[in-house]
């Protein structure tokens, strides 16, 4: 068997109600996008059943749908992307990675910097592309990096490659997760390498995460235990420390993804894959870019097609996300939201309203029914709704 999962990073469906703690009532990434165009044509997804989960703009809510659906509400604490990641394969967290809205404590980045050997400049919460603005030209003249953070629980370090070569920024990157554990250990310390201008600073692909580890088993963990090929397809793979996986194939974009999930139907014969479409958080959510959000959608619904035609009756293709980040709102940070469900088999039940799930781990739970593998404990299966071994 085969499990195909497609994070659509940051395409929540709804606030949780617990949204007001995190200032994010009135989210809803993919409800609010449909308004905000006037209406989103998304045909294969509406097939699958996507308008049955909530009201959108363009979508109806297919009489005979091909696929299960339904909404997962996170269980752990906070809105970031490796939280969500970490429950989608079962692993629940009982308390939020800590954040730093008014910057990082003065002990902390002088230890940085000792281990650096440089000074830095900013330590701010700050929007990724605007600091390359406000601080770009400062970075260039004088050689310190550029540090600065989000809403999320995150350690970032921006420098231009011609400045500070991308092998050394990673080394900076690799001392910085030394230095942040305990209380002090953030989710992700990212290396955000540029290039350009004054006036013209562009971040590139060479981007990478420096995760925490997982405090405990996922699945992937007990799949690649258990000899199974498990596959992570665009940032995954970082959101684990690299941990569970057989192989990895690293994609800068929604595109290179989805051609990524094409490829492999053709060579791999078992196992999990877990790809990220990270451009609807990193492009459009993060800017509030809602036209260019939508188009996103469209192109994975005109993709979606030639990719289900490749399924055999031995596949099952979930479609889901890791929090929300909706781009209608003032706010440029994730949003607290729950997610979408779809899940396709062409040997499974069609059709089924798989309701509102407690914990994203319900997905997990029920990968680990589908391959016959112990689960996390954690997470109701909805493998037997959907028809799995009736």
């Amino acid at each position: 068997m085969r499990i195909i999962v497609i994070i659509l990073d940051g395409v929540g469906v709804g606030e949780l109600p617990d949204a007001r703690l995190y200032g994010d009532e009135g989210s809803n990434t993919l409800g609010n996008t449909s308004l905000a165009v006037g209406g989103v044509s998304l045909p294969a997804l509406e097939k699958l059943g996507l308008g049955r989960i909530i009201p959108l703009q363009g979508v109806s809510a297919f009489p005979n749908p091909e696929a299960s659906f339904g909404r997962m509400a996170e269980k752990s604490p906070g809105k970031d992307s490796i939280s969500g990641h970490w429950e989608l394969m079962g692993l629940v967290l009982d308390r939020p990675f800590p954040t730093y809205p008014r910057g990082f404590p003065d002990a902390l980045v002088g230890a940085f910097e000792r281990a650096i050997g440089r000074r830095v400049i900013g330590n701010m919460p700050y929007s990724g592309t605007e600091i390359l603005k406000l601080l770009g030209d400062e970075h260039v003249a004088t050689g310190r990096p550029i540090l600065y953070t989000s809403a999320d629980s995150v350690f970032q370090i921006a420098a231009h490659e011609d400045v500070i070569p991308v092998e050394t920024l990673y080394e900076y990157c690799r001392k910085a997760r030394e230095l942040l554990t305990g209380e002090h250990g953030v989710g992700r310390v990212i290396a955000r390498p540029f290039l350009g201008e004054k006036g013209s600073y562009k971040r590139t692909g060479r981007r990478k995460d420096f995760s925490m580890p997982p405090p405990g088993d996922t699945i992937p963990d007990i799949l690649e235990r258990g000899g199974h090929e498990v596959l992570a397809i665009g940032k995954v793979a970082d959101l684990f420390a690299r941990r569970g996986f057989t192989r990895e194939m690293r994609t800068a974009s929604n595109g290179e993804s989805m051609e990524a999930l094409s490829a492999v139907l053709d060579d791999m014969e078992e196992g999990l894959v877990l790809a990220n479409l990270v451009d609807f958080d990193t492009l459009w959510g993060h800017r509030n870019d809602v036209k260019a959000f939508a188009r996103g959608l469209t192109d994975f619904d005109e993709w979606l097609p030639s990719f289900i035609e490749k399924l055999t009756r031995q596949d099952v293709l979930f479609i889901t996300a890791d929090h929300g980040c909706d781009p209608t709102t003032p706010s440029t940070d994730h949003s607290r939201e729950h997610v979408p469900v779809l899940a396709f088999g062409r040997g499974l039940g069609a059709g089924v309203d798989l309701g509102l799930r407690q914990s994203f781990a319900d997905l997990g739970a029920s990968i680990a029914d589908f391959m016959g593998v112990e689960g996390t404990g954690a997470g109701a299966s909805f493998a037997k709704e959907m028809g799995f071994g009736t």
